[in-house]
Order: C-alpha cells, then structure tokens, then sequence
C-alpha cells in the first residue's frame, strides 16, 4: 500500500505535464497565420500570393499580401465561381427591363439624381438616359449589386491555371446547364489569366482607396458597384462623381460619372446614331440581347 501511495504524485505530476504540453501545443498551432482555405476544400492560396508578390508590375509587397490572405475572409468560392461556368446569356429575360414598372423606376432614378445625370451629360457628352438606362439593367439603381465576395471570386478563377485545382473544381460543377469539359478547360485556363490581373487591379485598387476588400460584393465574374465595373476598368476609367477624393462605385454620383466617362472613352458623343451606340455599348457588355435592352430602354425614357 505504501508503494502504490508513493508513486502516486509522480504519476500525476506527469500527467498534469501531458496535458500542460498539449495545450501548449494547440495554442501555439492557433497563433500561427494560416493561409486562407475554403470550409470544405483542401485547397490553398499559397501559390497565388507568390505569384503576387513576384509579379513586378503589380509592385505589392509580401507584408501586404500576407495581410490579405491570412485572413478567413478569403476563401476558394466553388459556388460563386461555379455559376461562370453554367451561365447562358442567351437565357436572362431581359423583356423585364422593358416593362412599364421599371421604366417608372427608371423615371423616377432621373428625376431623384436629376443634377447629377445632367452634369455628366454636358461633362461627357453623354445622354442621361443611356446612363440610365445602363444602371437599371447593371443593379436595378443598386436594389442588387451581387452577394459573393469579389476577393474570393477573383482569387478562385485565379488559381484555375492549376490543372490538380482545375480537375477537382470540375467536379464541383453542378451538373445541370455545365459546359463541356471541352469548353471547360478552355474557358477555365483562359479565365484564370484574365482573373489574375483582374485581382492584381482589385487588390491595387482597394489598397489605394483604404478599403476592406472582404465587405466588397459583386458578381460571380467579379463586377462590382452600382455600375458593375470590372476593377481593371475601376482603375483606368471610374470618375470621382461627388469630388470627396475617392473613387466608389457604390455611390450614385460616382457610378454616374463613371458609365458616362466609360461609354465616351468608347466613343459615345452627342447625336449619335442607333448604329454607333450599339457598338458603344456593347463595349460595356458582349452580348447583343443586353446591348438591344438598354437602347430600349434609352428610346422610352426619351419620349
């Protein structure tokens, strides 16, 4: 009995020692920054933030991206990033634009922001109503300027150059309205590319303005603001509308000023033709049944 009695303190002294160990152990393991990973995918940025920081034209430092990554608001978006790769153009109604209902809202947008489109008018050169008409069918005037994260969008497509991540996002895709794996893989390498210097403008643009680049939502491709600007256009195109010394997209007077610099940029002048504005517009998207819509709008909103 004296024995067992005697062995006893040591016996819990090495186990409160296992279990001091391992605590410090777990606490040590939670201090260390992680790179951002999606919830359920093992997949990291790691290779993206060296290509960033290596990339001699974006003149980022390791210290800021770091910053960015290390962060859980960074995350590999299979659901947004998916949707790229199911969408049909050719299937979004846009007859609803046309209807009597909006154009009363798109009336109403003219006259709330009267000053504002007719400063840009004579500024640009450009019709207040294909302005507004572009921000109707963009946002809906801002009621929806996209719910995912344009950083994770942006970083997601990015690292689609990656054949091992590519082959694994493949079989995320929903199989309903998917493209080929044909045209997966084409479109899927060529994105990436253009997602990647997408991102280097985003981040640049952010890190410019003091912005935090998780609270910035947008389209699966990216677009972001009232005027769904691409944050390459954002930084070469997008005017500071309300003169506060920033540039967002996310204010009306700065939207405003930003579709009327763009559609000028591309050629847009006073009295142009149908034909010629055409051709303008389809600059600010590719597709002809979008370019059709706000020419439709732009002829109601006139008479």
């Amino acid at each position: 009995m004296r024995n067992v009695l005697t062995l006893l303190p040591d016996t819990f002294s090495q186990i409160n020692n296992r279990i001091i160990n391992a605590v410090l152990i777990l606490l040590f393991v939670a201090a260390i920054p992680m790179t951002a990973y999606s919830a359920n995918e093992n997949i990291s940025f790691q290779t993206l933030q060296t290509r960033l920081i290596n990339d001699k034209k974006a003149n980022f430092t390791a210290e800021q991206i770091n910053r960015i990554y290390n962060n859980p608001g960074v995350f590999f978006d299979i659901k947004g990033v998916s949707s790229y790769f199911r969408h049909q153009e050719g299937k979004l109604n846009y007859d609803q634009f046309l209807s009597s209902k909006s154009i009363k809202k798109a009336s109403d947008y003219m006259r709330a922001h009267h000053a504002d489109l007719l400063k840009a008018e004579i500024d640009y050169g450009v019709d207040k109503e294909v302005i507004t008409a572009i921000m109707l069918v963009e946002t809906r005037f801002g009621s929806y300027v996209g719910n995912r994260p344009v950083i994770s969008i942006l970083s997601t497509m990015a690292v689609l150059e990656d054949k091992t991540i590519r082959d694994r996002f493949w079989k995320k895709i929903p199989k309903k309205d998917r493209v080929t794996r044909k045209e997966y893989e084409k479109k899927a390498v060529r994105k990436a590319n253009w997602a990647f210097k997408e991102l280097v403008a985003f981040i640049t643009y952010v890190e410019k303005e003091g912005m935090d680049p998780y609270s910035i939502n947008g389209s699966y491709a990216g677009a972001m603001g009232l005027a769904q600007f691409m944050p390459s256009n954002i930084l070469i195109l997008a005017q500071d509308g309300d003169k506060d010394g920033s540039v967002n997209l996310f204010h009306h007077e700065d939207a405003i000023a930003s579709i009327a610099n763009y559609l000028k940029h591309y050629g847009w002048k006073p009295g142009i033709s149908r034909e010629e504005a055409a051709k303008v517009v389809y600059h600010y998207n590719h597709s002809s049944y979008y370019v059709e819509t706000v020419l439709n709008i732009t002829k109601k909103l006139k008479t």
